[in-house]
């Protein structure tokens, strides 16, 4: 009998112990069946029948429209000849693979929601296929076959992004862009939230993919009696006015170990802290969780008490390399300030050494910023740390202005706080790094594009209420949540990406812009808390409906932060005034045509050697056509969306306003192809194979940075001569 029963019993550990580490890795047999090409977040592919010798023969094979334009950040998967994306307005549809006919669509609904979706997730588990994508801060599980929702996941077919968040989140913005990681039957869900004041936790939380139930939470701000309580002041965890510290750049899993890698943003709000007084863990943090439970393993803070908004800006990639003659498992996390960590994947010790460097102190009253970051001494940054009046933009024709900018602005470095008089954030509040995240090879070469835009903002008190006393309640609202970004005037920051209201009511519909106001749009946050009044109130101020009165006072972004503190005695019980900051906007240092106020590179691409720690090759990456026409060698520029590398030698990526889709040799940054698209392209693409035949798609949106809107994806193929 034990003989019958031992290797059944064998044969049966080795299927569970298949099937909980994960799906199947259909990767190598030509899918592109995850988020970024797998678990390990790489963006690599082991196709190689494109390659530098027929790269030039590429032609495009099909064209989708999906009818609803508008940015599309969606990186597809494709599994078994069947290709699942999002539209703009997050609709999920599948397609054939290989001819990109329509096999079925989610139908937009009156409610849908205006956020971007960066991709959806499949899971299957015998003849249960499931589509799994987010839309408002709901998650919901179609039939991957028939796109039909499946009732018995969750409440009818959707579970709550709230569920683990508390009772402070009931009324609070949460949605998702980017899909979440899949560990078994569980899907951790990366969250994004408000970046003010009314942000609630975000805490890292686990759904069973079955049930729709809510499987564990991890508290990124912890509770009284949890590690890292002592890092903030003792209130925090009431979340009234200090919130966030939530992954919304996507998570990798390393499904052998069961180990989960979350990186985590800031706390909110983002740019005072003088309410969250403290390290604050675990805000900014790679954080590594036991994937089946939930428990840290281990932590590794990339930014203390931060005031910058420099959270990660990707998932982690996870590689092996040679670090002094072993081969070491490791995980590498890009930030936006240029760095890169890289840290051995089981303990969490940095594999170069990390130096805790001083950096300027915040001269804002009531701020108490921390005197030290971390700096790995390898690899060096790929993006520039410094600047000075040289550096100022040599082709610009404002260029005396803008050194008058400099000259009155602060700016110390990577980590120099906001001021009153204005800090110039280099690299910039977009990267370094940005969403589209790095690509990585078996090799262990790294390959990432890199942003080289500055911003100036400035940080002042908010409008007191005897400035708003006078206003109208329209206008009051306007004030205290939408001046940030639009304006005292309302004309926006259009080079910045925050478009103009004067006269939006007459191109909007009061319906639309009231279900913006709601929901949000791109990455415009949704105001869930405004009752059916204050919607109206703000309309008819934007529609100039609405009185306008005497006191509104010139103000340019407030973002009320509550602060009141007590002295230490008790005889002398008095409160200091509260410290309530806004800041000027988000607004990129350009000059008065809308180019970079720094020298060129704007952006670049960058190929590091994580073995060494050392680079291959660093080229400029993008171009302005139009400085390009006056015979201006080629100055790079910002992108939106990462690349992709396969065994075929080739680098594809896409991302900048031009248009171009690009193909570089990896090993050495030559450009290869490159070719037009039907609109910009402000996403990372995905290669697979479909009887026998090589595709790269890309989603084709536009829209972002003032891009021309497109609807689109499109495949790219070899013709049959070629292959």
């Amino acid at each position: 009998m034990k003989k019958f029963f031992l290797p059944l019993i064998f044969l049966l550990c080795i299927f569970l112990l298949s099937w909980i580490f994960g799906k199947k890795d259909s990767s190598s047999n030509g899918d592109w069946p995850e988020y970024l090409g797998g678990p390990d977040r790489n963006h690599y592919s082991r196709l190689k029948q494109i390659n530098a010798s027929n790269v030039k023969q590429l032609k495009a094979a099909w064209e989708y429209h999906t009818l609803d334009s508008g940015q599309i950040q969606c990186n597809p998967i494709i599994i078994n000849g069947i290709l699942y994306g999002m539209t703009a307005s997050t609709q999920p549809f599948a397609i054939d693979a290989a001819t990109g006919k329509e096999k079925w669509r989610k139908e937009k609904a009156p409610d849908d929601r205006l956020s971007s979706s960066r991709g959806l997730v499949y899971w299957e588990n015998g003849n249960d296929k499931r589509i799994l994508y987010t839309k408002g801060p709901w998650l919901f599980a179609l039939n991957a076959l028939t796109g039909e929702k499946i009732i018995s996941f969750g409440d009818s077919g959707r579970a709550s992004l709230k569920a683990g968040l508390g009772s402070t989140a009931k009324d609070k913005m949460v949605i998702s862009n980017t899909p979440g990681t899949v560990y078994g039957d569980l899907i951790m869900m990366p969250l994004r939230v408000s970046e003010g004041t009314d942000a609630p936790f975000g805490h890292i939380q686990a759904f069973n993919i079955k049930t729709g139930k809510l499987a564990w939470v991890f508290h990124t701000i912890p509770m009284p009696g949890e590690y890292g309580y002592n890092t903030w002041p003792k209130n925090v965890y009431k979340n009234t006015d200090v919130g966030a510290g939530n992954n919304w750049s996507g998570m990798a899993v390393d499904r052998k170990r069961g180990i989960l890698y979350v990186p985590t943003g800031s706390a909110a709000f983002d740019f005072y802290g003088g309410n969250r007084k403290g390290s604050n863990l675990f805000a900014n943090c790679l954080i590594a969780l036991d994937a089946k439970t939930g428990k840290r393993l281990w932590h590794f803070q990339l930014v203390h008490h931060d005031i910058l908004d420099r959270d990660p800006p990707a998932p982690p990639n996870l590689v092996t390399v040679n670090h002094n003659g072993k081969q070491v498992d490791a995980v590498v996390q890009v930030t936006k300030q240029g760095l890169v960590f890289v840290f051995d994947r089981v303990t969490g010790v940095p594999l170069f050494p990390v130096e805790e460097r001083p950096i300027p102190a915040s001269d804002v009253p009531g701020e108490k910023s921390w005197p030290t970051q971390p700096f790995p001494t390898k690899p060096a940054p790929y993006a520039r740390q410094n600047l000075t009046e040289a550096d100022i933009n040599p082709y610009s024709e404002s260029h005396d202005s803008l050194v008058a900018v400099f000259r009155k602005s602060r700016f110390g470095g990577p980590f120099t706080p906001l001021s009153k008089k204005g800090t110039i954030i280099f690299p910039g509040l977009d990267g370094g790094a940005e969403w589209g995240g790095s690509a990585a090879d078996p090799d262990g070469i790294l390959y990432v594009n890199s942003n080289e835009m500055a911003w100036l903002i400035a940080i002042g008190e908010t409008a007191t209420e005897a400035q708003m006393s006078g206003m109208s309640s329209g206008n009051r609202l306007y004030t205290t949540t939408c001046i940030g970004c639009h304006g005292s005037e309302r004309k926006g920051n259009p080079g910045s990406g925050y478009p103009s209201l004067v006269g939006v009511a007459s191109r909007r519909t009061r319906d639309y812009i009231n279900n913006i106001i709601t929901y949000g749009k791109g990455m415009m946050p949704g105001f869930t808390k405004f009752n059916d009044k204050q919607k109206q109130a703000l309309f008819a101020f934007l529609s100039g409906e609405e009185r306008a009165e005497i006191g509104l006072a010139k103000m340019q972004s407030p973002v009320k932060t509550n602060l009141k503190t007590k002295t230490a005695t008790k005889a002398n019980a008095k409160t200091t005034p509260a410290y309530s900051y806004r800041i000027s906007g988000y607004s990129k240092f350009l000059d008065k045509n809308g180019l970079p106020a720094v020298n060129p590179p704007w952006g670049t691409l960058n190929a590091i050697d994580l073995n060494t720690g050392e680079y291959k090759w660093k080229i400029p990456y993008g171009e302005y056509p139009e400085l390009t026409a006056k015979g201006i060698p080629q100055t790079g520029s910002e992108s939106y969306g990462g690349p992709v590398v396969t065994a075929g030698g080739l680098l594809f990526i896409a991302g900048t306003k031009d248009k171009k889709f690009r193909v570089y040799d990896k090993k050495d940054g030559k450009l290869l192809w490159e070719t037009k698209l039907p609109a910009a392209a402000f996403a990372t693409p995905s290669t697979y194979e479909v009887n026998g035949k090589q595709y790269i798609v890309i989603a084709c949106g536009g829209t972002k940075l003032g891009a021309e809107s497109g609807d689109s994806y499109i495949a790219f193929a070899l013709p049959a001569s070629s292959r």
